[in-house]
């Protein structure tokens, strides 16, 4: 990661601020660009500064794990005077604040006001979008670690539905999914997704206290393996599949196998999603959502593979291909899979993608 860190600094230089300001004061939040640059996912600061050492401060409780992380200059702070602690540490690196760069998408706005009673001189440059740039590139260890990530997120996800006739409601089998997660030592990427029935239709669908409907049962899972995510979808049957239903089903992973193939160094992301929408023929205006996005710190990073974007494929970036089918109030489809590019799309997520009936 030093070499992204070096990358970062360049950024800062071209800017003109004296440093980069990153923060977390809520132990149920993760800062995604604290975390990328340090490896520290708790409360407190990171400081990096354009010529000089990073510096993690942080509350005296969270100071040993904090050690742990990839900064070797760790400081603690009175955790009750949270911008006030930031302010006097910077001042004994004796680096400037006349222009700090923050990443506005993780500054919310009470924090900004106590951050802006400290720093009153100082002006601010967002940051967020270099960051997400950065970010989108994987380096050689981070590419391994989202292979590890997929690696897990597949047992899991191959365990579940092995045991799916157990499950009576949706949320016995997202239930499931998460204990999984859980008892492996692994956070989970996102609320999994257990939509069966008509509820396949609504790509978002928070499994509720239901029984699980025959027919189509959409199962969208991922887990954070070492702060890295990852991301499948795989739709089951329950009971036996129509003529027609299975046809619809071989056409949308047809298309998604396709699509794969479709990938090649500096394709516009756009294009791969005109290619599924020109194959889904009659079918075009049931798929929804995007094909698919980034992935890496977090669930949803760059490139983005919708209609209008303007994102290209580089090598040793990392993102999904998820076309899907949804029929209001009757059932959807969609197949998911987390995909490296290097020099040519590697499959991450290995789970079959046959139509499996339980």
């Amino acid at each position: 990661m030093k070499m992204k860190l070096n990358e970062f600094k360049e950024i800062l230089e071209r800017k003109k601020v004296d440093f980069a300001l990153f923060y977390n004061s809520d132990s149920t939040k993760f800062n995604p660009n604290m975390f990328y640059f340090s490896g520290y996912n708790g409360i407190g600061a990171l400081i990096i500064p354009k010529n000089k050492s990073s510096a993690l401060i942080v509350p005296e409780m969270e100071f040993q794990r904090a050690k742990k992380s990839m900064i070797k200059n760790v400081c603690s702070m009175d955790k009750k005077k949270f911008f006030e602690s930031i302010y006097g540490n910077i001042k004994k690196f004796g680096i400037g604040n006349a222009e700090i760069a923050i990443d506005k998408d993780n500054f919310t706005l009470n924090p900004y006001k106590y951050f802006k009673k400290q720093f009153k001189k100082t002006r601010t440059k967002d940051i967020a979008s270099e960051c997400l740039k950065l970010r989108e590139t994987k380096t050689d260890k981070e590419i391994q670690t989202l292979k590890k990530s997929c690696y897990y997120a597949d047992k899991i996800l191959k365990k579940t539905i092995e045991n799916f006739n157990d499950f009576k409601k949706e949320s016995e089998a997202a239930a499931f999914l998460e204990y999984e997660s859980r008892k492996n030592g692994f956070d989970i990427s996102f609320n999994p997704i257990v939509a069966s029935g008509s509820n396949g239709s609504i790509p978002h669908h928070e499994p509720c206290n239901s029984k699980i409907k025959k027919g189509f049962c959409v199962i969208d899972f991922g887990i954070r393996y070492k702060g890295y995510c990852s991301d499948i979808t795989r739709t089951i049957h329950v009971g036996k599949p129509g003529k027609k239903e299975k046809e619809i089903y071989n056409l949308l992973l047809t298309i998604q196998k396709n699509t794969i193939n479709q990938v090649k160094i500096s394709k516009k992301c756009s294009e791969l999603y005109n290619y599924v929408i020109k194959n889904l023929g009659r079918y075009q205006s049931n798929f929804t959502h995007g094909l698919g996005h980034g992935v890496g710190v977090e669930i949803h990073e760059l490139p983005n593979l919708t209609l209008n974007s303007k994102d290209k494929i580089k090598n040793n970036t990392v993102f999904t291909i998820e076309p899907g089918i949804y029929f209001p109030k009757n059932f959807g489809i969609r197949i998911e899979d987390t995909i490296l590019f290097k020099d040519k799309p590697v499959i991450l997520t290995k789970t079959s993608k046959d139509l499996l009936i339980v």
